[in-house]
């Protein structure tokens, strides 16, 4: 398979959990590049569902290394909890197939309390963030005055710079109107839960070129989308980590030249979670897949807004990501769709524009220029070679990928590994 960059290519939620777990059937080690445990990715395997956060998807097929990357933000409570919840459903985990970064930072109590407090105080203009305290984590890191995992292995050290970070942040929580944090019960949790991850902690770049070294294929597993990316997003209405193809090697340590495709996961249509501009959005269309029981976040259980397919989204991801393949989930989601209308440029105060504009607000104010396509009208979920699907379902497809501009790879027809059409 070789080393593989994955990557979403619209607002995340492409259903890239599941192209993970397929491809990884292929590769040796698994590796989380960036993102928090914000993120969420369902895979169904064996008619169980399973919803991981931090952990990469490679955990469910034996044999394989995952690799929680420098470049992650790790929650340790919520990592302990994911492992548990895991095990239960009994997977085995342990040091020999599981690695945590040393130099990842952490997410502390504080910082949940402050993005929370961050998003009352927007009103109208918040963000739409998941409330787990990324955005600030990141910020610390930043500002250079994070934790990292390094710091919870050395107990002492660890107990002096939290109480500093905490005497700090307790004023700021209190000028917001919140209760202050208890120094002593995060302590306490959070060297507990260090203790549990030690096993799995490790220089992951050392780990990583050695593998290399012996030619093992590496997939590196995206979270989020092309789109919540902090610097190439609809910023502001973004995360706070690189979630291009570039943040793939400042998140591991492994070097650009080392990659050897970039694999692109975009819906059938678009959808998006949290605040920000979405110029195909459709309420009808929207109503219809939730009514279906689809389009619920993994990580909030939000309903997720929903559009067209917008291919001037989908053709810049392709751009700056370098996206070499494409995977195009959720066919099956419009197959009772006729027309379907798919985006080919957007209109702004009377120009016709190729690619988005970088402001939020004119975004917003972009309309959408359709093209109809022909509905197919019948299930795609059976459809094992893409000569099974109907027609105007291949047409439509193919049409995605030409105008989106890389090679189609993979067309997923449902959520299970056996709905996954290869090119």
């Amino acid at each position: 398979m070789a080393n593989t960059i994955l990557i979403g290519a619209q607002w995340g939620d492409e259903g890239k959990g599941k192209i993970i777990d397929v491809l990884t059937a292929k590769a040796d080690i698994v590796v989380r590049s960036q993102g928090g445990n914000n993120a969420g990715h369902t895979v169904i395997h064996d008619g169980t569902t399973y919803v991981l956060h931090l952990i990469p998807s490679g955990i469910l097929r034996r044999g394989k290394v995952c690799v929680i990357g420098n470049g992650v933000v790790v929650d340790p409570i919520a990592l302990v909890a994911e492992l548990d919840g895991l095990r239960k459903l009994g997977l085995r985990i342990d040091g020999k197939n599981l690695l945590v970064s040393n130099c990842a930072h952490l997410v502390l109590p504080y910082h949940r309390m402050v993005d929370e407090q961050r998003e009352l105080r927007q009103g109208r203009a918040k963000i739409g963030t998941t409330k787990r305290g990324i955005g600030p984590a990141y910020g610390d890191k930043a500002a250079r005055t994070g934790l990292r995992i390094s710091d919870l292995m050395q107990p002492l050290l660890f107990s002096k710079k939290l109480q500093a970070k905490i005497r700090e942040n307790n004023n700021i929580l209190e000028t917001l109107g919140a209760k202050p944090i208890s120094y002593r019960e995060v302590n306490g949790s959070y060297l507990a839960a260090g203790e549990k991850l030690r096993p799995f902690v490790a220089n992951t770049v050392v780990y990583l070129h050695r593998a290399l070294q012996r030619g093992k294929d590496i997939l590196f597993e995206g979270a989020q989308g092309t789109f919540l990316d902090i610097d190439h997003g609809t910023y502001p209405y973004v995360t706070s980590s690189n979630t291009t193809a570039g943040g793939a090697c400042t998140g591991t340590g492994v070097p650009p030249h080392r990659m050897d495709r970039v694999l692109g996961v975009m819906k059938a249509y678009t959808t998006r979670v949290g605040e920000g501009p979405l110029p195909t959005e459709d309420r009808q269309l929207a109503q219809m897949l939730h009514k279906l029981g689809r389009e619920f976040g993994a990580t909030t259980g939000r309903a997720r807004r929903c559009g067209w397919f917008d291919a001037v989204a989908t053709r810049y991801a392709t751009m700056i990501n370098g996206i070499d393949e494409l995977a195009i989930t959720n066919l099956d989601g419009l197959d009772h769709v006729d027309p379907i209308q798919v985006c080919v440029g957007y209109r702004l105060n009377g120009k016709r524009l190729k690619v988005p504009p970088c402001d939020a607000a004119q975004l917003d104010n972009c309309e959408p220029i359709y093209e109809a396509m022909r509905g197919w009208n019948q299930s795609t979920s059976s459809a094992k070679k893409l000569s099974q699907l109907p027609l105007a379902a291949r047409n439509y497809v193919k049409r995605l990928a030409q105008l989106t501009g890389g090679r189609l790879s993979i067309v997923s027809v449902g959520p299970t590994r056996a709905q996954t059409i290869f090119l």
